[in-house]
């Protein structure tokens, strides 16, 4: 098979450099546009100086001369929906990397993004390809999960399917480069240096998010509540999922053997022998989700912990493997990369 073009709309930010940095190496792409309406014609080095061998320079075309067997479209939820529609009208796959294509109920997005949707007719498969792999295959437009999500939802499937827990509270900690390319007070070096800040504690826009999918499991009723910190650190979201076991007779060996053979299976996801303790370190650059420390106190409380990078198997690394899926390709093709330990 020749190789497919790509396209990435709004390569100007993390994600936008993250997805050139990945399928630079992949032997089955050519990366043909990269868009900046702000650096048009400006070398890609410029904003990503990583990829200095890289011959690419922004561009900044009309929606109707992106010429691309798929297209990642690396911009802010509300943008995104506003372009999404002329990609798939010129015949073109999209990957999505906002929320606006994430949920089954508009309404959902709606309420809280603040946002009213102009494309609800549109169909996308939630791009978690561990729980969606045969619908992301025949789809078109792929909504890629957000970093929260990805980690929080990977480390609650088992339990929540095999209907041990029902409710389950997630402590994430994230490094800041989740909050983008562009400074602001809550990214400014002394404010996020040395510190650790909870945000939008009960608020954040991924809870919404993590609830639809983890209710399409089990009994359909698990709460869930997510709380978000910001650490100093620049890679990585670790997520400590607690929960309390509402079945008798469970240990916590009875649990790790659980998510070893729910994820036996699973090329990016790695439950980790012995049960260690998941680092971000050991994940950082990589498009793995580790998952360990399982852990069960003597009132019933479980402990699961999960670590990912947020912009590979948080997003750009998850777009790929999306990407590999719809083509036909080996799902690993160009995310064999290991973490960057230390």
């Amino acid at each position: 098979m020749s190789k497919i073009e790509v396209a990435i709309i709004g390569a100007s930010g993390y994600t936008g450099g993250e997805l050139v940095r990945i399928l630079s190496r992949h032997p089955k792409v050519e990366i043909t546009t990269v868009t900046s309406r702000k650096n048009e014609g400006n070398p890609l080095s410029e904003l990503h100086p990583h990829l200095e061998d890289l011959d690419l320079k922004f561009s900044n075309p009309e929606n109707k001369d992106v010429d691309a067997d798929i297209v990642f479209c690396a911009v802010p939820h509300g943008a995104s929906m506003k372009i999404v529609p002329d990609f798939l009208n010129n015949g073109s796959k999209v990957i999505d990397l906002s929320g606006d294509f994430r949920f089954q109920n508009i309404e959902t997005y709606e309420k809280w993004y603040n946002i009213k949707h102009i494309h609800p007719e549109l169909d996308a498969v939630f791009g978690l390809p561990e729980i969606n792999r045969d619908l992301i295959k025949d789809a078109d437009l792929i909504a890629n999960p957000g970093c929260f999500p990805t980690g929080a939802i990977l480390s609650s499937l088992p339990i929540v399917e095999n209907e041990l827990v029902d409710r389950i509270i997630l402590d994430s900690k994230s490094g800041v480069s989740g909050a983008g390319v562009n400074p602001n007070g809550n990214t400014h070096y002394p404010t996020c240096s040395d510190n650790v800040k909870p945000y939008n504690m009960t608020t954040h826009r991924h809870t919404p998010e993590i609830r639809e999918q983890l209710r399409n499991f089990g009994n359909g009723n698990v709460k869930v509540s997510f709380t978000p910190h910001l650490v100093p650190v620049i890679r990585g979201i670790i997520t400590t999922n607690h929960s309390f076991l509402i079945k008798d007779n469970v240990t916590a060996d009875d649990i790790y053997s659980l998510y070893e053979e729910y994820y036996k299976n699973e090329a990016f996801v790695q439950v980790l022998k012995d049960n260690r303790v998941p680092l971000l370190a050991s994940v950082r650059g990589s498009n793995y989700c580790q998952i360990g420390g399982i852990s069960l106190d003597d009132e019933d409380q479980l402990v699961v912990i999960s670590a990912i990078d947020n912009l590979v198997k948080g997003a750009s690394g998850q777009a790929i493997q999306n990407m590999n899926i719809m083509f036909g390709f080996d799902e690993t093709e160009g995310l064999k990369e290991l973490g960057l330990y230390p």
